[in-house]
């Protein structure tokens, strides 16, 4: 009737009250510990995924995710570049540039890339428009010599909005008194916040200018932006089939993959270590059964006398152990997604009623505390404290099934 017996006995077990107060205590702290170790675990992952996901958002933004430029200089004949990787199906929008370095005097000097770029294509490649703190790129028009700087650089320089900055550049004239720098003063039009100290010396400038600036005719390279940033690899292998030996292609994935592999095993070793404490709670559940069997042992006795078999015995106790650890599991996901989804809000209230700022916008780019929850990552870690509290059920439970009836029962 009661099948299978030792899943039917584990259960009264669980459910009936315990004579010794101090073993439902134990047990008690077992769940709690599990509950606070997997919603601790889900929050710091989804804290580290909301980073992760900010960071590629910033940087994906102002590197190109797949780029084509000319072999030994600017890019012969860039319109049929342009067709023929806007014919490709993963590829949304394309737009040329120009880059080279430059040295920029404002009140102070300092060395910087110079970009020219159509801002019309710009902001369909980029996030730069998204992340301008004052002006826009519209202001780049051919023949207005604007600039837009970096908000780190303009302050290297001690320039702000309207100021005047002089470009010089490493292409040298001939004159009466020796060899010039070629310069052109430029006046500043806008400041951006790149959100990554790599590209905190950038500066932006309208593209035909840029030609005049640094003589060049054509573009330095092309900048294409895609679906899946994920997918570089591949539009860039069908690029160079498609366009030959003129052209060279190059991906995000070549320049900035060491920055992300970094982050990703970050995440992992952190994973590892939140994993001990979930370890260290599932395996108070070890105490627990283990108490738990020395006081059940008259009752262990007489199901062995009734003839249940060790292995039916062990299976009670499992049944036992695994109902405890499941209710922490299940306590420790409702407060970790609760707590993951709510914590920007959590953080915010606490920054506004104690008048602190955990991320100062004057020392780091992300200000907030991002926070994204990935499903995948919490059925993992439910897995994971499901795993560990099983494995602290077999040594209790097959301690239980060696308990032999007449030595259990001689003194009852």
């Amino acid at each position: 009737m009661f099948r299978p017996l030792s899943l039917f006995i584990g259960l009264r077990y669980t459910r009936a009250k315990r004579r010794n107060r101090f073993i439902s205590f134990i047990s008690l702290v077992s769940m709690l510990g599990i509950a606070v170790g997997v919603t601790a675990l889900i929050a710091v992952i989804s804290v580290m995924n909301g980073f992760d996901h900010e960071l590629r958002d910033r940087i994906l933004g102002m590197v190109a995710e797949t780029t084509i430029s000319g072999v030994d200089g600017p890019v012969r004949d860039w319109p049929h570049a342009v067709r023929v990787a806007d014919a490709l199906p993963h590829v949304l929008a394309a737009a040329p540039y120009v880059e080279h370095g430059a040295y920029v005097q404002g009140q102070r000097a300092q060395g910087a890339i110079i970009r020219g770029v159509v801002p019309a294509y710009e902001t369909r490649v980029t996030s730069i428009g998204q992340h301008m703190v004052q002006g826009s790129l519209s202001s780049l028009t051919p023949g207005s010599w604007n600039i837009v700087l970096e908000r780190n650089l303009a302050l290297s320089l001690g320039v702000t909005m309207g100021d005047h900055v002089v470009v010089f550049v490493p292409n040298f004239t001939a004159s009466p008194i020796g060899a010039i720098p070629r310069l052109r003063s430029f006046t500043v039009s806008g400041l951006f916040e790149a959100g990554n100290a790599d590209f905190a010396n950038r500066a932006e400038i309208n593209m035909q200018d840029a030609e005049k600036l640094y003589q060049q005719s054509g573009p330095t390279g092309i900048r294409l932006k895609l679906d899946h940033p994920f997918l570089a690899y591949q539009v860039g292998r069908e690029l160079v089939q498609k366009l030959g030996g003129l052209y060279a292609v190059s991906t995000w994935m070549d320049t900035q993959s060491n920055f992300f592999k970094a982050i990703a095993m970050e995440k992992k070793v952190m994973f590892i270590i939140l994993s001990l404490i979930v370890a260290v709670a599932a395996f108070n559940l070890v105490s627990t059964l283990v108490m738990l069997v020395t006081d059940k042992q008259a009752d262990i006795a007489i199901l062995r006398t009734m003839g249940a078999t060790p292995r039916t015995v062990m299976g009670v106790f499992v049944v036992q152990g695994m109902i405890s650890g499941l209710i922490g599991i299940a306590l420790g996901v409702l407060g970790g997604v609760l707590l993951s989804i709510n914590l920007p809000a959590i953080v915010d209230g606490i920054q506004s009623l104690f008048h602190v700022q955990f991320l100062s916008p004057d020392v780091y780019y992300i200000s907030n505390l991002p926070s994204r929850l990935e499903w995948r990552d919490v059925g993992w870690i439910a897995l994971l404290a499901f795993v560990f509290s099983m494995l602290a059920t077999l040594y209790p439970a097959w301690r239980a099934s060696r308990t032999q009836p007449a030595e259990a029962l001689r003194y009852e």
